[in-house]
């Protein structure tokens, strides 16, 4: 393993396990030692196991194809292989709040995608250029589950990561009052077109869960530590609407906002381009150096042009411009797989790691 931190990723045969095996190839730190799924892919090789469903658009990677897929319900047994895990667990929420808490109690620290925990108040939820002292929670929750080591952290909602960082970008002027309309992929249904062909030409305007998530996840990201738990922030006020749209990768936001302290246009951009996070400072291997761009064309973002912005993990910005009912309104694009789903949880370890909360057992 040459130094390198050894890493489970469990639900690792689904959309989200396989993105994770892609962006893990050849980290820096972190090497792929076990995978874990349900059990009727359980002591099949990786590759026997996907059955030619890989859905991501670089290849299986040679170092995992024989890895032997393991039971995710055996906790102890995963547990005994790896340093830390990534959780994309596909099971009901009490399921994944159980298994993932299982794990941690082996001392084997979680770094999750799913939802289970997000709201669980001494777990923190991070976009690490947003909220990194949100980790400080990670002592009580310790005293909480009886471990040293063991802990859960999780990442927020792929939905809201278009326009959340732009919001914290501007977070000086006050936003009061924000109006979001998500458009978003069918990768962050864990599809493909192949798998979901009615999606070829058609829009839903429905996705379940999504808008509660998009309105209240952001507050969270912005509140603080009182008495050992998360406290939301009570403000902006955020309403939204999510809708299924045919791209297969990157969500679309298209939002409206309103300022106690009213900015020019050139202030905001200025905020979004010079806008840095911890991840930038430490030079972390997954950080974009640039996180947020804005474009100046009046067609951009596009998801054709720019969702691969700094590999998928930097958001894109424009039509900035002010409107006749709110202060101003712009469109957001960002990459959900990539920097909503497994590259911001892998950011969120190396993150951990740096903070000394990850380390070999």
């Amino acid at each position: 393993m040459s130094g390198k931190l050894k890493v489970g990723i469990l639900g690792g045969t689904g959309m989200v396990g396989q993105r994770f095996i892609a962006l893990l190839e050849n980290h820096p730190w972190f090497e792929v030692a076990a995978v874990a799924a349900s059990p009727r892919s359980a002591d099949k090789t990786y590759e026997e196991a996907l059955s030619g469903r890989w859905k991501m658009d670089t290849p299986l990677p040679e170092a995992v194809k024989h890895i032997p897929v393991m039971n995710v319900n055996e906790v102890e047994s995963v547990a005994s292989q790896v340093d830390f895990v990534f959780s994309a667990v596909d099971m009901s929420k009490e399921e994944i709040k159980a298994i993932e808490e299982a794990y941690a109690k082996t001392e084997t620290p979680v770094v999750s995608n799913n939802s289970a925990h997000r709201w669980t108040p001494d777990v923190p939820m991070m976009v690490p250029e947003i909220n990194p002292q949100h980790t400080d929670i990670i002592p009580f929750q310790k005293q909480r589950l009886g471990t040293k080591r063991g802990f859960v952290a999780v990442k927020p909602n792929c939905s809201i990561q278009s326009y959340a960082p732009v919001l914290t970008a501007w977070k000086e002027f006050d936003p009061y009052e924000v109006v979001a309309t998500t458009y978003q992929a069918i990768s962050g249904a864990g599809k493909t077109f192949r798998d979901w062909p009615e999606m070829e030409g058609n829009i839903i305007p429905y996705i379940g869960g999504e808008e509660e998530k998009s309105e209240k996840e952001p507050l969270r990201l912005w509140g603080n530590i009182q008495d050992g738990v998360i406290v939301p922030a009570e403000s902006p006020i955020i309403t939204c609407q999510c809708i299924r749209v045919p791209v297969l990768n990157g969500h679309t936001a298209a939002v409206f906002v309103k300022f106690h302290k009213k900015p020019e246009k050139e202030q905001l951009i200025e905020k979004l381009v010079n806008f840095k996070g911890v991840p930038q400072e430490l030079h972390l291997p997954s950080a974009p150096e640039q996180f947020i761009q804005y474009l100046e064309e009046d067609n951009r973002p596009q998801v054709a042009l720019d969702v691969d912005f700094e590999k998928g993990m930097g958001i894109s910005v424009g039509r900035l411009r002010e409107d006749t009912v709110y202060d101003y309104k712009f469109v957001g694009l960002s990459h959900n797989t990539v920097r909503g789903a497994a590259g911001g949880a892998v950011l969120c370890a190396e993150l951990l790691k740096a903070q000394g909360y990850i380390l070999a057992k």
